[in-house]
């Protein structure tokens, strides 16, 4: 088995064994008599249907990372490779992801503690700071392509826009869900008709930031010393 196909085999052990732990695995249907909640051996109840479609789907958006950035530093070895100079605004954009995700947080919260008006306004807050962090690829893009790094001139800058572009796709799609969860914050008269949806985006949005911590490693250099390893390993 390939290295790739162990790493695969790891991600989707550990998603099986956190949900295994949420209670998953169990089978209320077999129990006899009135079965009205089915809490695990901790006394806590199994996690919401959403939860464990998040959980499942960022174990297949983890696997497809992976195989972007194996493919990246196997790549990397070419003799065509030619890094182009990573965009400043990058750096920018981390900074607003962040706050993003914090406010997110912060959102989550206070939603914990029964805070109505204070999620209303951590949740505009990080729509506004994700809205600016893709504005901010879109500026990266802008200049990449004005300094004459386009996509097709070269594998290292086909790469720059294909895992920006797919995190900015992954982004907007999460930002969709926060714009949901914000139209139900404001319609509602309990944070519990939106705790759930909230702790959802905040655990989406601390995935795409680690995810795109790596890929600003991997576009600025940084990783270039992983990338030898993971080219002896992959060959």
């Amino acid at each position: 088995m390939s290295v790739m196909g162990l790493f695969f085999v790891f991600i989707a052990s550990v998603a099986v064994l956190y949900l295994a732990r949420q209670g998953v695995m169990q089978s209320p249907w077999l129990e006899e008599g009135e079965v009205a909640t089915h809490p695990d051996a901790r006394g806590l109840a199994p996690p919401p249907a959403a939860k464990v479609g998040l959980i499942v789907f960022l174990a297949v958006a983890g696997c497809l990372f992976s195989l972007l950035a194996a493919a990246f530093f196997m790549r990397m070895e070419s003799a065509d490779w030619r890094s182009p100079p990573a965009p400043a605004i990058l750096w920018v954009n981390t900074v607003t992801l962040a706050l993003s995700s914090a406010l997110l947080h912060a959102a989550k919260r206070a939603a914990q503690r029964d805070a109505l008006q204070p999620l209303r306004a951590r949740l505009s807050a990080s729509g506004a700071a994700a809205a600016l962090f893709l504005f901010g690829q879109m500026w990266a893009w802008r200049e990449m392509a004005a300094q004459g790094f386009y996509a097709a001139s070269n594998p290292a800058n086909a790469f720059f826009y294909l895992l920006t572009g797919t995190h900015a796709l992954h982004l907007f799609g999460g930002l969709v869900a926060l714009a949901r969860a914000l139209d139900r914050a404001r319609g509602a008269t309990s944070v519990h008709e939106v705790e759930t949806i909230v702790d959802l985006c905040a655990i989406y949005w601390s995935f795409l930031f680690v995810v795109w911590l790596a890929m600003l490693a991997m576009l600025s250099g940084g990783a270039d010393g992983l990338g030898v390893i993971c080219r002896r390993l992959l060959a």
